[in-house]
């Protein structure tokens, strides 16, 4: 349907109830509205309106002319700026269309004044209850009736304890009746021969009580969650007791005929609530939004669109950020970091994460939970070295992130086959720039990182084999220049913190390696104090946080998605918690290089600083384009009420120069803040608690913490750069 048909469509009688709220309380607005022939006279008169408002504050005007657009200005702007920027922002970008991959790239169009003009005088417009909602809200920012209340500290610990941690007695008390009902079905099943397995089996005559020990001694293994991982709804449904309701079920079977896999392990299972007692209720919701899809996900499934457009690869031709990588082995967004992708196991996971930014590779066929084809081919031994030339002969490459999937489902043989290659290449780029002067001189591998999720799905993985290895590469490396060694990894709950986890990080720290974590920031996540909840219990064991992503995708992660402005809010009323003084800045830069003490140290730097948790963590959304950032203005809004948000990238770090040739970046996002709160309400929570999260309509981008900052050089880098082939395709 055009737009101008849309135009003609009524209002329902909510959107006018809402409309009539809006008049009432701005009598001004209402009279510009009625007494304009049409809807340019009203933006005319509603930024004559709106522009002495925000001349009040200097800072607001130059922020709003982009004349200084920093961190530190965006602290300086108050609620009514906010207001008064977004609706002259929505005045100069009226009439704008832009492509909106939530329905498949038809054009979504903003023009709020237009949809309010028509609606007052002729009741049509087509607009929804939801952008009245949020224009009401917008209107109260302005006139000073929606103030912005940072909460005392008080009430965010308050928040803070809603949510257990799997550490907790009473929580490892319920996983152990879990695990034992999952045990009774897996021996059942495996008595039936239902289920086979040529090393997990029961030699006949074993009594069932001695059945129950050795599967207990069996569920200490990786191997044996991968060889009983569930894959279809029923099994599904079974592990949980048949707790699922029909009309979840109905999606899971959609799902299933739609192609999209399945793969939960027994153990992440095992985390899952079934009947649930009053100190956990809503515990684990933001475990089970990762294993039960939703019904947007089911629908698109298939012709869902890849995120990030540089990680669409095509040999020998620049990505979306400029970058020429010579196969899907390697994606790259940054000059100074690339990702490494092996051919091996580790192109699976441990499970499926339904909101996966890989859904996309799901789909094609070329990721999949086929453990057997997904082992290294013969030829793999030698395009590994081949592969990691790129490395070698990159001037500024200093960052190695070793991914895939998740790295550490190789097998430990295939991990030390590559660790072992990246050691030879640290090398052989450290002997060969000796040979360069001074000034031509390339970036060398300072920083090695390790992507899985393992220690959360599968801990089991965590072995002191597993460790002899990772340890012994660090030894080796360090002594050829590499300073950081780093497990990214990824706990969305405090309650998938449980003791087998907590031991599976202590071998890791203990092995040299740091941990760090990316939380992906759910709608179940998003919830007051769950995310602070889950900084502390990771500082707890020794984890630093690292990003809080919003979730990145269209309608197929709808369901998971929220809006940017809770992130904002999330930062400034909740994270401050952990806000770290200036002085402790040169202790916490001295966390990473000794992991062994980790736990410790984090504990001494809380206690010295009065800090429930370290904020360590930067709020920031994975762009559509090239790198991350929540540097944003809030340009437009449908008729949904679905926010048009425009991006700025992070200048606070190195990018391709492609950037320069980008301009702003367009998110037209997934859902509206009302239809968000209305999700939280299905969730349990008061939606009074979140009435602030409209007023946020601008963020920048957090300072990067000093932490994460890649040691210094002993000479000067080159400022050439290689691989790379700046015109956009």
């Amino acid at each position: 349907m055009t737009n101008i048909h849309l135009d003609k469509i009524a209002i329902n009688v909510h959107a006018r109830r809402i409309l009539l709220t809006i008049l009432e309380e701005n009598p001004i607005l209402e009279r510009i509205l009625r007494k304009s022939k049409d809807e340019k006279e009203a933006v005319k008169l509603i930024k004559e309106w709106v522009l002495p408002k925000l001349k009040q504050n200097p800072a607001a005007e130059a922020f709003y002319k982009r004349k200084n657009h920093n961190h530190e200005l965006f602290l300086k702007l108050n609620w009514e700026d906010f207001a008064a920027i977004r609706l002259l922002d929505y005045i100069e970008h009226a009439g704008e269309k832009y492509k909106d991959q939530n329905i498949h790239g038809e054009m979504a169009v903003t023009n709020p004044v237009k949809m309010m003009w028509l609606a007052t005088n002729f009741g049509i417009g087509g607009a929804k209850p939801d952008f009245f909602l949020d224009m009401l809200q917008l209107l109260r920012q302005l006139n000073g009736k929606l103030k912005p209340e940072i909460p005392a500290k008080e009430q965010v610990e308050e928040w803070m304890d809603r949510y257990p941690a799997g550490i907790d007695t009473k929580i490892a008390s319920l996983r152990e009746d879990n695990r034992n009902r999952i045990i009774k079905i897996l021996i059942d099943k495996i008595d039936a021969g239902e289920l086979r397995s040529s090393r997990y089996y029961f030699d006949p005559g074993i009594p069932y009580s001695q059945k129950i020990a050795i599967m207990k001694e069996w569920w200490n293994e990786s191997s044996f969650h991968l060889n009983f991982a569930v894959r279809s709804p029923d099994m599904l449904n079974e592990m949980l007791d048949f707790s699922l309701d029909p009309d979840t079920m109905d999606i899971l079977y959609a799902a299933e005929k739609k192609g999209i896999p399945f793969f939960v392990n027994p153990y992440y299972i095992s985390l899952l609530n079934v009947q649930t007692p009053g100190f956990a209720v809503g515990g684990d919701l933001a475990i089970r939004c990762y294993i039960v899809y939703s019904k947007q996900l089911v629908e698109e499934f298939g012709q869902i669109e890849a995120w990030e457009k540089e990680d669409k690869v095509m040999p020998g031709k620049p990505n979306a950020a400029g970058w020429i990588v010579p196969s899907h082995n390697i994606h790259r967004r940054y000059p100074e970091v690339a990702i490494f992708i092996p051919d091996t196991v580790g192109r699976a996971c441990g499970g499926l994460c339904a909101s996966c930014q890989r859904m996309y590779d799901f789909q094609s066929g070329r990721y999949n939970f086929d453990l057997k084809k997904l082992k290294p081919k013969v030829s793999w031994n030698e395009r590994l070295p081949e592969l990691l030339k790129y490395f070698k002969d990159d001037t500024q490459l200093r960052d190695i992130l070793l991914t895939g999937g998740d790295a550490l489902m190789s097998t430990d043989k295939s991990l030390k086959k590559i660790l072992d290659e990246i050691c030879k290449m640290i090398i052989e780029k450290r002997e060969e720039n000796k040979k360069r002067p001074e000034h031509e001189k390339y970036a060398e591998i300072v920083r090695i990182r390790i992507g899985t999720r393992l220690p959360v799905y599968l801990p089991q993985r965590i072995t002191p084999k597993l460790a002899a290895i990772l340890a012994d590469f660090k030894n080796r490396a360090s002594k050829a220049g590499v300073k950081q060694f780093v497990i990214q990894t990824h706990f969305e709950s405090p309650m998938e913190v449980t003791p087998e986890t907590e031991k599976a990080v202590q071998i890791l720290l203990n092995a040299g390696w740091a941990v760090a974590n990316q939380l992906v920031f759910t709608a179940p996540a998003s919830r007051r104090g769950h995310t602070a909840k889950l900084r502390k219990v990771l500082n707890d064991i020794g984890i630093l946080t690292y990003y809080t992503f919003t979730v990145k995708g269209f309608k197929e992660n709808s369901s998971n998605f929220t809006p940017n402005a809770r992130a904002v809010q999330e930062e400034l009323e909740e994270k401050y918690l952990g806000n770290l003084p200036e002085k402790e800045m040169s202790d916490i830069q001295k966390l990473m290089f000794n992991p062994e003490q980790m736990k410790e140290n984090i504990n001494l730097i809380r206690q010295d600083s009065n800090l429930p948790f370290l904020a360590t963590d930067r709020n920031i959304m994975n762009l559509p384009g090239v790198g991350k950032s929540l540097t944003f203005r809030t340009i437009g809004i449908t008729r949904y009420g679905r926010r048009i948000l425009a991006f700025d990238h992070d200048r606070t770090r190195h990018h391709s120069p492609v950037i320069d040739e980008m301009g702003k970046v367009i998110v037209v996002e997934s859902k509206s803040i009302t239809e968000y709160l209305r999700q939280l309400e299905d969730m349990g929570e008061d939606r009074n608690e979140y009435e602030g999260v409209f007023g946020y309509s601008l963020g920048e981008t957090e300072p990067r913490m000093p932490i994460y900052e890649y040691p210094e050089y002993g000479f000067e880098v080159t400022d050439d750069l290689t691989h790379i082939n700046t015109k956009i395709l």
